[in-house]
């Protein structure tokens, strides 16, 4: 077997999730990883850690001094304002950039068939740098349209090597702060309903063991462009619930179908899974979500009560 050269790989963010599974990865493959953040919560063994505030390019330049990397692997750009700064600093310093997006750049599909990266075409996409993207709420709120415009600033015009993985929702690990999972055991232990809408549409997911090896693949690939990351075949709300319920001693689901109003995670009134061929045709193998789903929920959920 031919050993892969070792890259010089920057991972911005990276403390926690799918973030430490990729560096604990790109360790075991033999590259050499540095992780800027903002100094919250120190690096793993044998990583270099940079500290600057990623939203001020003064601190970011300073930080990276004369570096230069193969790859760059962007966990935390939310906003077209960090994609451009992004864009400015590392321009000249890195061979490739990938950027973690994620399925919410499709929150406006509502297809009944698999998404391909063409429905969402950075090119096409309008940059507004004067909106609130500093206003933390503004920016959670409008999660989707900030991924969108940080994929056109990276994309626009030659010279920056990019592409924009579009994640599906990550499932497992004992580590995942998210809570959703958490929530449907916790209806399912007090006997209370589960909101979903009236018509509830099946979704695509990915393991976060998975979506950690795609992110280290794609660093050592040269395409660009936009790719989704997604396992096979989509999950409904029910499939999931199921798989709690077996997690937690006589759970069972009861479905309350509301037409307005909030609903319960994991659950869409819209169709936009996303297809994964373009993954598959360049050359990443994801597994199915029914084959992992049953550990995923038990990584997250521990043994039971």
């Amino acid at each position: 077997m031919v050993m892969e050269k070792a890259r010089e790989v920057l991972v911005i963010g990276g403390n926690r999730y799918v973030g430490k599974r990729l560096i604990a990865r790109l360790l075991a493959e033999g590259h050499r990883v540095t992780v800027l953040n903002r100094g919250s919560a120190p690096p793993p063994a044998g990583v270099e850690h940079l500290v600057a505030d990623r939203d001020d390019e003064r601190s970011l330049t300073g930080a990276l001094g004369s570096r230069v990397f193969d790859a760059v692997v962007d966990q935390v750009c939310y906003t077209p304002r960090q994609a451009a700064i992004a864009r400015r600093v590392f321009t000249g310093r890195t061979r490739r950039y990938v950027l973690t997006s994620t399925v919410e750049v499709y929150e406006y599909e509502d297809s009944p068939v698999l998404v391909r990266e063409e429905a969402v075409d950075p090119s096409t996409v309008t940059v507004d740098l004067d909106l609130p993207w500093d206003d933390p709420a503004f920016r959670e709120s409008h999660y989707g349209e900030g991924k969108r415009q940080a994929e056109a600033v990276l994309a626009a015009g030659p010279g920056f090597p990019s592409t924009s993985v579009r994640v599906a929702h990550v499932l497992g690990g004992d580590d995942d702060f998210t809570g959703r999972l958490a929530h449907y055991a916790d209806r399912m232990r007090a006997g209370e309903p589960i909101a979903v809408p009236a018509v509830n549409r099946p979704a695509t997911y990915v393991y976060v063991e998975e979506i950690a090896r795609f992110l280290a693949w794609a660093a050592g690939q040269d395409f660009t462009g936009p790719v989704n990351a997604a396992s096979h075949g989509t999950l409904t709300t029910e499939e999931l619930c199921a798989a709690v319920a077996a997690r937690v001693p006589g759970g069972r689901a009861v479905f309350r179908p509301v037409e307005v109003g909030e609903v319960s995670p994991f659950s869409f009134r819209r169709s936009y899974g996303m297809d994964n061929t373009r993954a598959a045709r360049l050359g990443f193998a994801f597994t199915d979500a029914r084959q992992w789903l049953p550990t995923a929920v038990a990584e997250t959920l521990g043994k039971g009560d």
